[in-house]
Formats: C-alpha cells, sequence, structure tokens
C-alpha cells in the first residue's frame, strides 16, 4: 500500500482539537490496522507556535513540506479578521497545482477562500461563521447546515468534530468504507453521523425539545435485511408518516426514506469489501431486493458499480 502523506498547516493561535481531528484519524498507528498514511506538521515560520489551550507547540518544519503532501489539512485559522500570509497562500496554491488535496476544518475554509480556490463553488464552515463566511467571500456558495464538502480537490467542514466526520469520509473515499470504519471503532466514533449540523445549532430559548430518533433508528439499523418502509418506521416511532418526515428532516436533514437507502449502501459497501458473497446475496442482506435494484441503487450513490468497487477495496486488494 503507498503512503498517502498528510501534512497539517498550523497558523498561531492554533486551536489544539482541530489539529488533533487530523491527526487522530491519519496520524495515530493502530494495532491490526495497516498504515496507510504517514502525518506531519508545518508552520509557516518553524518554531513555537501558540495554541488556544495556552501552551506553544514546537514545529520544526516550514512551508517546503506542503511541496511532498498529498493532502494539506488547514485545522482552523483564528485571525480570520487578519490578511492572509501572502507565503501561505502562494505555497497552497502550488500544492493544490500539482495535485495536493487541501482539506479545510472549521474556519479553515476562510483561509482556504482566500486562495480562490472555492470561488463558484460549494463549501461550508462553522455554523456560527456561516453567515460571516458567505459576506466575506459572495464567490463561494455557503452551504451553513452540511457537516462536510468533499470536491474532490478540495474539502471543507464545518465546526469541531465535524472535522473528524470530514477526515473519516477522506478515509473512506481513499481505502474503503471498512478500513475507515475499523478506525472509528478504534476511536469508539460512529464511522458516518446522519443529517447536517443544523442539529447541534445553538436553538432559541423558547424552542421545544424535539423527541429524539436515535431508538427508532437503532430498531431500523438492525432489521436493514427486512423490507422496511417508511410506514414500518412510522409505526415504531408512534408517529404519521408526516410528522416522522418533518422528524427527520429537523433532526438529520434527509427524509426517511434517504436515510433508509444510505444505510443500505453503507452497509452494501461493507460486504462488498470483507466477504465474498455475491452481489445477489448481498442484495438482500441488505433489504434492496435484487441484484439489479443494488447495482442501480449503488451507482447514483457510490457512482461506480459494485464490483468495480469490489476490485478496489475488497479484502486483500491494495487500494
Amino acid at each position: 500500500m503507498t503512503i498517502h502523506r498528510v501534512v497539517a498547516l498550523v497558523l498561531p493561535p492554533q486551536s489544539t482539537f482541530e489539529l488533533a481531528c487530523a491527526a487522530e484519524v491519519f496520524g495515530v498507528r493502530r494495532p491490526g490496522l495497516p498504515v496507510s498514511y504517514s502525518f506531519d506538521v508545518c508552520a509557516e515560520h518553524p518554531g513555537a507556535v501558540s495554541t488556544l489551550a495556552g501552551y506553544d507547540m514546537a514545529v520544526t518544519s516550514g512551508l517546503r513540506a506542503l511541496e511532498t503532501a498529498d493532502t494539506v489539512v488547514l485545522p482552523g485559522w483564528q485571525r480570520r479578521e487578519q490578511p492572509a500570509p501572502p507565503a501561505v497562500i502562494d505555497a497552497l496554491r502550488r500544492a493544490h497545482s500539482r495535485g495536493a488535496r487541501i482539506v479545510a476544518i472549521c474556519s479553515g475554509a476562510f483561509l482556504l477562500a482566500h486562495t480562490g480556490l472555492l470561488d463558484q463553488r460549494r463549501a461550508t464552515t462553522h455554523w456560527r461563521m456561516a453567515a460571516e463566511f458567505a459576506a466575506r467571500f459572495p464567490g463561494v456558495r455557503v452551504e451553513a447546515d452540511t457537516l462536510y464538502i468533499d470536491l474532490g480537490d478540495v474539502a471543507t467542514s464545518a465546526g469541531t468534530a465535524a472535522g473528524i466526520d470530514l477526515c473519516l469520509h477522506l478515509v473512506r473515499s481513499d481505502h474503503g468504507a471498512a478500513h475507515a470504519t475499523q478506525i472509528a471503532r478504534h476511536m469508539v466514533m460512529p464511522p458516518h453521523r446522519e443529517g447536517g449540523q443544523q442539529q447541534y445549532a445553538a436553538t432559541p430559548p423558547t424552542a421545544r425539545t424535539p423527541v429524539s430518533l436515535a431508538p427508532v433508528l437503532d430498531w431500523a439499523a438492525e432489521r436493514l435485511h427486512e423490507p422496511l418502509t417508511v410506514n414500518d418506521l412510522a409505526v415504531r416511532a408512534n408517529l404519521s408518516p408526516r410528522t416522522l418526515a418533518r422528524r427527520f428532516t429537523a433532526q438529520l436533514g434527509v427524509s426517511p426514506g434517504q436515510w433508509l437507502l444510505q444505510r443500505r449502501i453503507m452497509a452494501a459497501r461493507a460486504l462488498l469489501e470483507e466477504t465474498d458473497l455475491p452481489v445477489e446475496t448481498i442484495a438482500t442482506r441488505v433489504g434492496l431486493s435484487t441484484a439489479t435494484n443494488l447495482r442501480r441503487r449503488f451507482r447514483s450513490t457510490v457512482h461506480t458499480t459494485p464490483a468495480a468497487y469490489r476490485r478496489s477495496f475488497g479484502r486483500g486488494t491494495s487500494p
């Protein structure tokens, strides 16, 4: 397996949590898992870099580290009211032009936007900063209710823990769902959180706290092999289908039918990676009935066929 080099660019005062999101996913070696990434940290000016946590980090690498990075991570940018450092912007543009993937976590989207790489494209950031981001960069299409957006060459995430969601997503894209799930399991994290960041945003004090959908989601996740319908979910939740749909949209950002399909496709990906079961059997196990239906749904969601996905990510295959 080729080692993918990830380099985080830190800027004072650096948020330790956003940096740790990337370091935990890409930089920690875990027993039983292949080493697929290397992880380094660089700064515009090597030396002591102050943090929001009250201590300094000793960073030994400068911007030249970006010249060989496969992925560059921008783990937040606290001084977004100031002009972006010209040397940093130039280094990011050069890294991108030679094919590096640029990943911005939380307020790092502001720094990425200064490069022009988000012009006329979709992006997200912390819900609290979304309006400011849209005002300062009117050429960027801001999606304030999204946990992360991956455009292939650039990616942005919402606030704090959404950085972990984005990093796990990138692992899933690079090495398959099973590999990402193993990392998430080591971190005691869900491999994929549903919905958008609206569910985490502050709500008015007078707003009623909605009843959690967690019980019905857990119930459905254990029965994906069954021909579940939206009506089945509504009956389990003791709600009308229309009310259930409103709850799903408010709490998860998707409809009940979309959620069911997402979970079934995720289950199919894992079976394609970890077993040699025929596509027909996998279709039955994940509740998609036939191989034809699975292929059609899989292509529309993952943008490839089950057979091609298995060739890329199946067990014993080096992605």
